[in-house]
């Protein structure tokens, strides 16, 4: 297995942020084959792009905004998916910052699960080209939201990046209260009003975020399992995300990576790249570490 490199520690009781592979897209309808080897790919991406190599010295880049230096990283290795939800509940219990890199969107339904047995139901920022809210299938890629109708918070949750929606699931998105966010809507209003919209509505330290690379345009990420036109700009992702991890969160994953649909690794590089910039992002407090 590959190691992500910016692991500084090998202890969990000494992380912050816990980076865990899950290779695994067995709830996936997709054509396209392939995530997952997305756990690996990534952290070799991570690798190869977040470093420059001058007279024998590996020098490490720094992200946009934000800091490394004062975070404990661990990478755990990559974990089945049925030993996932044990994992994460017992890093969240001990106040540790899960990264989950997938493998298929399905797994984040566990994820999720995992918190919400903890905390009750959370605030959601939900990155997807798709709203995955179908619930006339259950328990694959496409009803991530259906199948965790008890651990979210939907008045309180936002899907970005939405613009290949099922009417059933848009209908869904309606009824419990979730707000629909489309590249359109970023493109009409600017990214500073779409900022001031997660400020006011998750403003709570208690969410996760959920990064569908498929959210991008593939312009941008060609390398995912279900491309879809008109998606987000890599810099627009990368700053709603830094700005929704620097107000708090519980965990984050990055999915759908499909590497063998991925031209020159752009794709991989970018997944790095949004990697680093979260990791950057989190706040941590180690005079409130358990």
């Amino acid at each position: 297995m590959v190691c992500f490199s910016r692991s500084n520690t090998d202890k969990i009781s000494d992380a912050d942020i816990v980076i865990i592979g899950v290779p695994d897209e067995s709830k996936s309808h997709a054509k396209r084959k392939g995530t997952s080897k997305g756990p690996d790919i990534l952290r070799l991406a991570s690798n190869e792009s977040d470093f420059f190599e001058r007279n024998g010295k590996i020098i490490p880049i720094l992200p946009m905004h934000g800091r490394l230096d004062n975070k404990h990283i661990l990478d755990y290795g990559n974990v089945m998916r049925e030993d996932l939800y044990q994992l994460v509940f017992d890093l969240v219990s001990n106040k540790k910052i899960p990264i989950v890199i997938g493998g298929d969107h399905s797994i984040t339904t566990i994820t999720l699960q995992a918190i919400g047995d903890l905390y009750g139901k959370i605030e959601l920022l939900y990155f997807d080209a798709h709203p995955d809210f179908v619930s006339s299938t259950r328990n694959y890629y496409g009803s991530v939201l259906t199948d965790s109708l008890g651990s979210i918070d939907f008045e309180k949750s936002m899907l970005i990046g939405t613009r290949a929606a099922e009417a059933e699931e848009l209908e869904n998105a309606y009824k419990v209260g979730l707000e629909v966010i489309t590249p359109l809507d970023i493109e009409e209003l600017g990214i500073l009003k779409i900022s001031d919209k997660i400020r006011s509505k998750n403003n709570n330290s208690k969410k996760f975020i959920s990064i569908d690379l498929d959210c991008l345009d593939p312009a941008f990420a060609p390398g995912v399992s279900l491309p879809s036109p008109c998606g987000l700009s890599s810099i627009d992702l990368i700053y709603l995300v830094k700005l929704a991890v620097s107000t708090g969160i519980i965990g984050i994953d990055i999915v759908e990576l499909s590497p063998d649909f991925d031209i020159n690794n752009i794709t991989a590089y970018l997944a790095a790249r949004i990697l680093l910039e979260s990791i950057a992002s989190v706040k941590i407090n180690h005079s409130n570490k358990t």
